[in-house]
């Protein structure tokens, strides 16, 4: 490693200076997007620790490779067997410092226009003081007093934050639906269908493994979570969910939308029907088990078909939802908030002509812009295009992981309920978490279907 490249990696730890590689072999980097992934960065860092505490093998590992483990535990105040620093009491205090850090964040950076000031300068540097504080606070989270009562409230919190979340990600779906629809199909210039034919045959390939998929899903729902004498519950809502996601499907390419939104397509009600789909299966999967009699025995049904569904669906949930998680956050990372992808989620027509070509990783955008850049290094060349004014919102940024530190906490714990302090009650069903994200299913197919309908309540607003 160079000398120079030290100096400029010891400047974006210490000062204001924007992160960047050291090898000069990599493409340049906008700040904007390198402050964004260093945030993402220490958000999957204390994820991935918080699954390695959920792990019910840590603590044994620990018993047997740490030297003196019991004494150790003893002398640091982590209880019989550091059991403080294991389990879901563990989790909720991690994603309490993580928290507290982001929402530090969020307050700190609010009204921000653009990148030259001290409030933006801490944002965008002092990588190593701000990780130092993140550690700080999620070590400081385990000597909150009145541990029971914090966990109770604590948990509550998170259980609305994560609904709220949930929201943001069908938001980021519907905006990454949008954009992946504008760049592969027919649009002006040289996108999509008018620059290869090919891109319109990987759209309609791509749309029907998604219908596909959520086709699959209604099916093995209505197969191995419904039974003639039971679970009408969910006969109810796997009918009425399938329901409202073939309306939002011919919704989209019905004339009246069409006429106003002619990029409306199938492939945007596609993503959301995968994405209900998912949480009815995580809904009923989080309910509450029930057993008939049959042939004088009384058995479980409408759980998972394999492993007895003790646990395979809660393990297919969880997973589920930490993959959805961070593909949320990758794409936040990757995507700018522009004005055009703003416009998008808005279902704005603009008069702006797209000039964006059709691409397999149009996540990026095209490097169109020119703004300074900084070749002083022997490192990774740093685009600063924010001078002017900000690419995205600092705040809303930050308040966003700020509810997916939560959403992160309920879901390694898999929305687990302080219940007597039983390690049990994980695997056992909650009518609360089950009546949470079945409304999540509604309220994300109605904000959708309001994207659709918002330009004929409101035509002249919609106008370009």
């Amino acid at each position: 490693m160079s000398t120079p490249c030290c100096v400029s990696q010891l400047a974006c730890c210490c000062g204001t200076a924007a992160c960047s590689c050291c090898c000069n072999c990599c493409p340049k980097i906008k700040q904007s997007t390198g402050t964004r992934c260093m945030y993402a960065l220490y958000f999957l860092l204390v994820t991935v620790i918080c699954g390695i505490m959920m792990s019910p093998t840590v603590e044994q590992a620990m018993k047997d490779n740490i030297p003196f483990y019991s004494e150790l535990c003893e002398k640091v105040n982590a209880g019989e067997n550091c059991k403080t620093l294991v389990g879901y009491s563990a989790v909720y205090k991690m994603c309490f410092g993580m928290a507290c850090f982001f929402f530090f964040f969020c307050i700190l950076t609010l009204r921000i226009k653009n990148s030259i000031g001290c409030r933006a300068a801490i944002h965008n540097g002092f990588w190593l003081l701000k990780f130092i504080v993140l550690a700080g606070c999620c070590t400081g989270a385990f000597f909150i007093p009145q541990e029971e009562t914090f966990l109770e409230v604590w948990r509550y919190i998170g259980a609305a934050g994560g609904f709220f979340f949930q929201l943001i990600q069908l938001m980021l779906l519907v905006q990454f639906a949008h954009r992946w629809n504008t760049n592969w199909s027919i649009t002006p210039g040289t996108s999509g269908v008018k620059y290869n034919r090919m891109w319109y045959a990987a759209l309609a390939l791509v749309t029907l493994i998604l219908f596909s998929i959520a086709v699959g899903a209604v099916i093995f729902m209505g197969v191995y979570y419904t039974h003639p004498e039971a679970c009408l519950l969910n006969k109810i809502f796997l009918g009425i969910n399938g329901g409202l996601c073939l309306i939002i499907s011919m919704l989209a390419i019905s004339p009246c939308i069409q006429k106003l939104q002619p990029k409306s397509g199938l492939l945007q009600p596609g993503v959301i029907s995968v994405y209900v789909m998912y949480l009815t299966f995580s809904a009923f999967s989080s309910k509450p088990k029930e057993m008939i009699e049959i042939d004088g025995q009384n058995k479980t049904v409408c759980v998972f078909p394999f492993n007895s569904g003790s646990e395979s669906d809660k393990k297919i949930v969880t997973s589920l939802g930490a993959v959805i998680l961070l593909a949320c956050i990758l794409y936040s990372c990757l995507t700018s908030t522009s004005k055009r992808s703003s416009a998008a989620l808005r279902v704005y027509r603009t008069s702006e002509p797209e000039t964006e070509r059709a691409r397999c990783c149009f996540c990026f955008g095209d490097d169109t812009d020119d703004y300074e850049e900084d070749n002083t290094t022997s490192g990774q060349s740093v685009v600063y295009d924010e001078e002017d004014g900000t690419i995205y919102g600092y705040s809303f940024f930050h308040f966003v992981f700020f509810l997916g530190s939560l959403y992160v906490m309920m879901t390694v714990t898999n929305w687990f309920h302080y219940d007597n302090h039983r390690i049990e009650q994980l695997l056992e069903g909650s009518w609360s978490v089950f009546w949470v994200k079945m409304v999540s299913c509604w309220v994300c197919l109605f904000l959708y279907m309001m994207t659709l309908v918002a330009p004929l309540m409101c035509p002249q607003r919609f106008e370009a």
